[in-house]
Order: structure tokens, then C-alpha cells, then sequence
């Protein structure tokens, strides 16, 4: 049985869920439990405080935890990161009040700064040689210019409309964060291969967002062309059909090369061209 630790409310608590749903393990957590326990998969999950999350990995209360690389950042703990999981994109910025004449980071000399992540703040000033006041806070971060308590912050941010809303500007990145699996280090065998089969079905739900499957008739003396542009995972699949000269074609396209790689297969005369979403894709 393997031991995952999974944020109890907030940004990251639905899409770890959906993540794994998407994985073919379903958790009941209707009556938010602390505990829950897939039928279908050897994985126990427990629902807890963000912050928490590295701790208990670290200790090996869990065996492994989806958190965000500030909480994990901040938190210093030795547990590894065995994989990027692509939502919960957020930054760890520096934001001044608006009116503020903001030339550079020399500016937060000398100023102080209310944040969450004290010592991911104190990395960065201590790289730039800044010599700035951290006043350490937890929640609504983003009000303390206006109440007098901190010249500026250091906060998460989205979409930037908290600080516009709250007359703040984000002028440093402190840290750019996505949600992570990470794990403890000292696993055993049985717990490292129950790991090794979710990475596998993690990996498989993150690659089929990045394809599309393409199917396609073209003539014959196209194939070649079509081909070099359409490489598949090995090669396209071809199939003769009953009209002398054609042949359907299927690949699978990368969706940043999509509408590119659409254009060149009109000039190359395909026709009947589908585009389907894939669910699952293993290499």
C-alpha cells in the first residue's frame, strides 16, 4: 500500500483528485475524511494542510505528496521530486504599492515586506545582495501596504487581479511553482513499484493532453511528404483503401504544432481530416 498525501481544501485539492481519477483510482472523499482508500489501486490517501504535506512526507507518515513547489521550496525538506504534474502554475512574486517608482530590486532596500514564504524571500535577497526587512504573516498578505504594516509583499500570484484590486504592482519573480509528486527517499521496494506503476499511469494522462490523434486521407504520391511531417510515435499507420491511389492515414501531432502542421497537410491535398482527443498515450 502506498501513502499519499493530498492538500484537504483549496487550489490544488480537486485537480490532485482529478489527476488521479483520471488515472483510474477512484477516492471517496465525500464526507471529507481525513483518510480515504482506493478499491481499485494499493493507495491509501490522507487530506492535509498544505503546509503539512512535506513534513509528513519527509517523516514518512506518507510516502509520497502532491504539494506546491513554494510550500515544498519553503519548507527545505530532503524528499524528492519524482514528478512535475502541470496544474497549479502559480509565481512567488515581490509586489509594491502602484504609485511606487519602481526602478529595480535595489529599490526594496531597506524596505519591509510582509510575506508567507520567509525563507524563499530571504534566498532571493540574500542572491541580489538586497538588505530589506522580511515581516513574516500568514494570510491576506496582499493588505499590508495599505494598513502600514509593510512597505511592500512577497505573495503568490495567478492572475495578478488580487494586487490590482488591492492598488499593487508586481515588479520580482521570486519563484515560478507548479504542483509536484514528490516522495520520500527511503522507500521500500513494494512501495517504490506501487509508485512506478502511478507514475507510469501520471505520465500517460500527461502526454495524451499534449497530442491529438489526426486521421486523414491523401493521395499516394503524397505519402512521403505527409510522413516527414506526421512521425507519430514510430511511424504513421496507412491503410490502402478500396478507391486505386489513396490511402487513410493516422498519426498522432503535438497541439503546439497543430495548426501548422494542418496548413502544410492541405498543401500536401490530404482531405477528411479528423482530429480526436486521446485519453491515455503510453510509450
Amino acid at each position: 500500500m502506498l501513502k499519499i498525501a493530498i492538500q484537504k481544501s483549496g487550489r490544488l485539492h480537486d485537480q490532485s483528485l482529478q489527476l488521479l481519477k483520471e488515472c483510474g483510482i477512484e477516492l471517496n472523499n465525500g464526507n471529507r475524511q481525513l483518510k480515504a482508500t482506493a478499491s481499485d489501486f494499493p493507495i491509501e490517501a490522507y487530506f492535509l494542510r498544505d503546509d503539512d504535506i512535506p513534513q509528513y512526507v519527509f517523516d514518512k507518515v506518507a510516502d509520497v505528496g502532491i504539494v506546491g513547489e513554494n510550500v515544498l521550496f519553503e519548507k527545505g525538506k530532503e524528499i524528492e521530486i519524482v514528478s512535475r504534474l502541470g496544474f497549479g502554475r502559480c509565481r512567488l512574486s515581490i509586489a509594491v504599492p502602484g504609485a511606487m517608482n519602481y526602478t529595480g530590486v535595489g529599490d526594496l532596500n531597506g524596505l519591509k515586506i510582509a510575506t508567507t514564504y520567509s525563507n524563499l524571500l530571504q534566498n532571493f535577497l540574500d542572491k541580489k545582495k538586497i538588505n530589506a526587512e522580511i515581516h513574516e504573516i500568514s494570510g491576506s498578505v496582499e493588505i499590508a501596504p495599505g494598513i502600514g504594516l509593510a512597505h511592500a509583499i512577497c505573495d503568490l500570484v495567478s492572475s495578478g487581479s488580487t494586487l490590482f484590486t488591492n492598488g499593487l504592482k508586481e515588479v520580482e519573480v521570486v519563484l515560478k511553482s507548479e504542483a509536484v509528486l514528490a516522495a520520500n527517499k527511503n522507500l521500500s521496494g513494494e512501495e517504490r513499484k506501487i509508485l512506478d506503476n502511478l507514475l507510469l499511469r501520471i505520465n500517460a494522462v500527461k502526454a495524451a493532453k499534449n497530442y491529438k490523434y489526426i486521421m486523414m486521407n491523401a493521395p499516394d504520391h503524397q505519402l512521403k511528404n505527409i510522413c516527414a511531417l506526421l512521425p507519430g510515435m514510430k511511424s504513421p499507420t496507412i491503410v490502402p483503401l478500396a478507391e486505386s491511389g489513396w490511402s487513410s492515414i493516422q498519426s498522432v501531432v503535438n497541439e503546439n504544432d497543430f495548426w501548422g502542421v494542418i496548413e502544410k497537410l492541405k498543401i500536401f491535398e490530404a482531405e477528411g481530416i479528423l482530429v480526436v482527443p486521446i485519453e491515455k498515450m503510453i510509450s
